[in-house]
This record gives C-alpha cells, sequence and structure tokens, in this order.
C-alpha cells in the first residue's frame, strides 16, 4: 500500500531563523494570509496491525450521517459535513460569538492492498475507525521451462 507507510518523526531538530517569515510570506503570497489551514482535513493514525490495517480519523462534532465513505477503485474517501447553526433563523439573533468551524472535510487513501469488501467502519465518540483487511499476499513460484 503506497500511503499505509510507518510513520517515522524527522529527528533532525535544526533551528530556522527565517522559517516564520517563510512561513507567513508564503500564506500572503497565496492570498492565504487570514485563513485558518486546519479546517479542510481532519487527523488520521494509521496502524498496522498484522492482517489489517485499523484507520482512526477524529470527527468530533459530527453525526453519523454526516459522514460518508465511498470506495472508487483503489481510492478510499472520508467526507463529512457540518452545517452552521448560526444559521438556523431560529438561532440567528442570539449568537453573541460564533468561532467553531464548518463546511466540508475531505481525505482520500490509497487502498490497493486492501480487500474492498471486507472494510467496516465504526463511529463512536467522535472518532471514525475503519478495519481494512490486507489482501492475501501472493508468493511468486519461480520454475524453470525446458527448452524444447
Amino acid at each position: 500500500m503506497y500511503e499505509m507507510r510507518p510513520y517515522r518523526k524527522n529527528q533532525m531538530n535544526v533551528w530556522n531563523p527565517f522559517s516564520d517569515m517563510e512561513e507567513m510570506e508564503k500564506r500572503f503570497f497565496d492570498n492565504d494570509f487570514f485563513s485558518n489551514h486546519g479546517l479542510a482535513e481532519f487527523k488520521t493514525d494509521i496502524t498496522d496491525e498484522g492482517d489489517h490495517y485499523q484507520l482512526k480519523a477524529d470527527l468530533p462534532g459530527f453525526k453519523k450521517e454526516d459522514i460518508h465513505l465511498d470506495l472508487d477503485g483503489d481510492t478510499l474517501s472520508i467526507q463529512a459535513e457540518r452545517h452552521s447553526e448560526h444559521e438556523d433563523k431560529d438561532k440567528r439573533g442570539k449568537f453573541v460569538r460564533c468561532e467553531r468551524s464548518y463546511g466540508s472535510y475531505s481525505r482520500s487513501f490509497d487502498v490497493s492492498g486492501i480487500k474492498s469488501d471486507g472494510i467496516t467502519a465504526a463511529y463512536d465518540g467522535g472518532v471514525l475507525t475503519l478495519i481494512m483487511p490486507k489482501q492475501d499476499v501472493k508468493v511468486d513460484t519461480t520454475r524453470h521451462l525446458e527448452i524444447q
């Protein structure tokens, strides 16, 4: 599986005094200076459990029916959408401050080494858990061919 690789933290901790300025320039010139980069994605953990992979995705505050899982070939897409409460006409004038994020969130994963018909999903306590069984490993057999 291309996307299911062990996570290794980079051990080099070299301080770059210009990194903050470079990040600010990048956001400014990408017309993204005032945006919050954490809103368009959600965080996942993927572990290798031997015969299967386990994917856990943090999706707090979502209803189960607002989370959609789609398989398209070897691509698994997880999509979740949360609607704004301050747009509800009964609550529109009651908000003094509204900071919680709303919108749609999406991630895609390569599942080429997975038995797609065996994937199971559960959602509990704001965490989506997928159990993805690995495909059986095909052992290449070698043999000698005789020339006639």
